[in-house]
């Protein structure tokens, strides 16, 4: 507002009062006196101007006053920067309610090399392609169909020998390529045409309906291309990271959070209190040490740390409905090793040894719970003179939760016989995508699989019971 608004062209006082009597900060070094950092500090120092304004026009206008006109202007977009600074976090803004059911989606980033996963240990060509690195049929667990699991998943086997596991074989899209940004960009659009903007994970969303301030995050330092779109997600480098700044005076700061944003006649206005939302239930949360189950322990590292998080905010009952975490080191060209020792056994042990403690950490909660495993290809069948394998195209999935058709390797499995093969790799005999509407469909009600995956013809493989 300007002095010209006033009526009858009366000016503002130069210095409104401060409480305690103190003055308008002349100076940075006068400003930091007011916080514990710049933005804190300006954010609750305009906090006490707009207060004391508000009462000055109050006394000088009988009528027509209305708090959006007084910060509507400039001065509003400063306090809106100052306010998402205080956020480490970007936040969903979306209206109460919530839902039964929570999906998690892992992205393998680099190419996971499938078949030292769920390695084929009865095709005789498997052996003869991958001399060095193939798994050993006695070293498997028995999957059924002549299939095993890497020994290295042995933190996994019970809950596949539970029913709460499963595996997806030769999977692949059609229209991938074998370059890591176009083939990770397609599956989290979830289909080939690029006139697709959004991602797969917000078109689900947005199907879902409105839910609670944190109804889908993305555990890391970005949004996933999967989560762009119209809907909003919280990415969440950990739980502690989403607060504001200084403990001993955070109280300060979100009560001029709320002088400033209670009331307001503008759209903003309900962003603002999400926000304030979300920093009072996380700070709760961040504050609160956590304690898994009795005789779970999570091992160290990235993944475990965030699904740790990601339990902690299931049995917090927040309305966690989506959650999106990428593991990256899957592009193993050198050194994939054999079952004991490389970079395929570290690899694995540690996404089983973190899911198999996630899933027995939330007990019960897991019914209600679908985890899935992406990435964006899969390797050669032959391995290279490196000990490891280059780009190639079908892969595995695994799948973890209720309601699955547990304990079973699904899809068309081509074999790796040389006239069945793509160019060298496993042939993608299964669409991803009818794995994904499948498990959206029986597990989320989300029965319109078109609007998530356009332009596609689905198959039901079987995955998911119903």
């Amino acid at each position: 507002m300007t002095d010209s608004s006033l009526p009858d062209g009366e000016r503002r006082p130069a210095n409104l009062s401060l409480p305690d009597g103190e003055r308008r900060p002349a100076n940075v070094e006068e400003l930091r006196r007011h916080g514990p950092n710049l933005c804190e500090a300006a954010l609750r120092v305009h906090a006490d101007k707009v207060t004391d304004e508000l009462a000055a026009e109050r006394d000088r206008w009988s009528k027509g006053f209305t708090r959006r006109r007084l910060v509507q202007g400039a001065g509003f977009v400063g306090v809106a920067a100052l306010g998402a600074q205080l956020v480490t976090s970007r936040v969903s803004f979306a209206a109460p309610g919530d839902g039964p059911n929570t999906l998690i989606v892992i992205f393998l980033r680099g190419g996971m090399d499938g078949l030292s996963v769920v390695a084929p240990g009865d095709d005789p060509n498997y052996k003869q392609l991958r001399p060095t690195i193939a798994v050993p049929m006695a070293a498997m667990m028995p999957a059924g169909r002549g299939f095993g699991l890497n020994p290295a998943m042995t933190a996994l086997y019970p809950l596949w020998q539970s029913g709460k596991m499963a595996a997806a074989v030769a999977v692949a899209s059609p229209d991938a390529s074998r370059s890591h940004f176009q083939a990770q960009d397609a599956l989290e659009r979830g289909a080939a045409s690029v006139a697709v903007r959004t991602g797969w994970l917000d078109r689900v969303l947005s199907k879902l309906g409105p839910g609670t301030t944190f109804r889908a995050i993305a555990q890391g330092s970005a949004l996933p291309r999967s989560l762009v779109g119209g809907e909003q997600a919280i990415v969440l480098n950990g739980m502690r990271d989403f607060r504001i700044d200084n403990d001993n005076m955070r109280t300060q700061t979100m009560d001029a959070l709320k002088t400033l944003y209670t009331g307001l006649d503008h759209p903003l206005a309900t962003t603002a209190g999400s926000t304030l939302q979300a920093i009072s239930t996380a700070q709760k949360l961040a504050t609160t040490q956590y304690r898994p189950v009795e005789g779970v322990q999570y091992p160290g590292g990235g993944l475990a740390d965030r699904l740790r998080d990601i339990a902690q905010l299931l049995k917090a009952g927040v309305g966690l409905r989506v959650a999106a975490l990428d593991v990256g080191g899957w592009d193993m060209h050198t050194n994939l090793g054999r079952v004991d020792g490389g970079d395929m056994k570290n690899s694995l042990t540690n996404l089983s040894e973190a899911i198999g403690a996630f899933c027995t950490d939330i007990g019960p909660l897991l019914e209600n719970t679908t985890i899935i495993t992406m990435s964006e290809f899969g390797r050669r069948v032959q391995e290279n003179g490196n000990a490891g394998v280059d780009h190639g195209h079908g892969n595995a999935m695994l799948l973890f939760g209720g309601g699955l058709n547990g304990g079973k390797v699904h899809g068309n499995w081509p074999g790796l016989a040389p006239s069945a093969l793509d160019q060298g790799d496993v042939a993608g005999a299964n669409d991803y995508r009818d794995i994904l509407a499948e498990m959206l469909k029986k597990r989320f009600n989300v029965a319109d699989s078109a609007a998530i995956f356009p332009n596609h013809d689905f198959k039901t493989l079987g995955v998911f019971k119903g």
